[in-house]
């Protein structure tokens, strides 16, 4: 078997809950010849600045968007890509689609650079690190850091129907000031909402006082579950990336709006997990540390 040594080890998860795709993305980046750029094509790509909420807390709503734009956004944080996506289709087109993208695998992992794959592992984003042609069998690194074995067959049609599958090919010629220019323009267009979204979904700002209610109303039972916590813990990770951009390219009022905003919500997160959020003033608390993060994030986009 052709197998890439890959881990998750040097990509930033303060919570451990950095979104699957996000957090693929970046490892990939790193483990290429642009791995100058590991960090900042979170931010580069628009995914730093993403918020989705669906109103029943369902962690599934951050792995739903128009897949077609991933090429998009990745050549506007100056990465070249293939991508291959099918979708809800039956055995035949699916296998054909297969058959479409293992060439563009063999060539990545021959050239020493992983490939991002969704349900790889766990229905999640995840990485394929290598493959064994012999056996029909791919090497896989899944979000969890467990690493398997996986049939080409089951590729794109494991727990669900649904194939998608990207590879960094190259980097463009595109200068650093159009990245950060385009970056801009990406940041305000996903905090405003307009990316296309599922209609059980809120997105953008509009999160915010959708999630900040969950804290404030009497009914506890979704500011205790578990998915609070998914998303506090994937968004917060998320704008540690925005910070640290804005930080590396001298925007120094940016910086120190979302070093603000990534503490919040990282605060928040560890008030979930640490103390009991039956009790009112306690919910109340996280509640202040998301409304201060969004307060922060509209002064953003004025300044955007």
């Amino acid at each position: 078997m052709k197998k890439l040594n890959v881990s998750w080890n040097g990509i930033n998860d303060p919570t451990g809950y950095l979104f699957s795709f996000a957090k693929s993305l970046s490892c990939v980046v790193k483990n290429s010849p642009y791995t100058d750029i590991a960090e900042d094509i979170i931010a580069t790509s628009g995914f730093a600045f993403r918020m989705w909420l669906n109103t029943e807390l369902c962690p599934s709503a951050l792995s739903i968007w128009d897949f077609g734009q991933q090429p998009i956004w990745l050549s506007s944080g100056g990465l070249e890509s293939t991508f291959v996506s099918c979708c809800w289709q039956p055995e035949n087109v699916l296998k054909e689609a297969r058959l479409d993208t293992l060439p563009k695998i063999k060539t990545s992992i021959e050239n020493g650079v992983p490939v991002i794959a969704w349900d790889i592992g766990v229905l999640e984003w995840g990485l394929i690190t290598g493959y064994d042609e012999d056996k029909q069998k791919f090497a896989t690194l899944s979000i969890t850091g467990s690493t398997d074995d996986m049939d080409y067959s089951k590729l794109g049609n494991r727990e669900m129907p649904m194939l998608n599958v990207v590879t960094i090919t190259s980097k463009t010629n595109k200068k650093q000031e159009d990245i950060i220019t385009d970056t801009l323009k990406l940041a305000k267009s996903h905090l405003l909402g307009e990316e296309w979204c599922d209609e059980n979904n809120k997105k953008g700002l509009d999160v915010y006082p959708h999630l900040i209610n969950f804290f404030v109303m009497d009914d506890t039972k979704y500011a205790t579950c578990w998915n609070m916590e998914y998303y506090l813990g994937t968004y917060a990770a998320l704008k540690w990336y925005a910070w640290k951009f804005f930080e590396k390219y001298k925007f120094v009022h940016l910086a120190d709006l979302y070093k603000t905003v990534y503490d919040n919500w990282q605060k928040a997160f560890d008030l979930k997990k640490s103390i009991d959020i039956t009790i009112e003033e306690n919910r109340k608390a996280i509640a202040a540390l998301l409304k201060q993060a969004e307060a922060y994030e509209r002064e953003a986009i004025n300044f955007m």
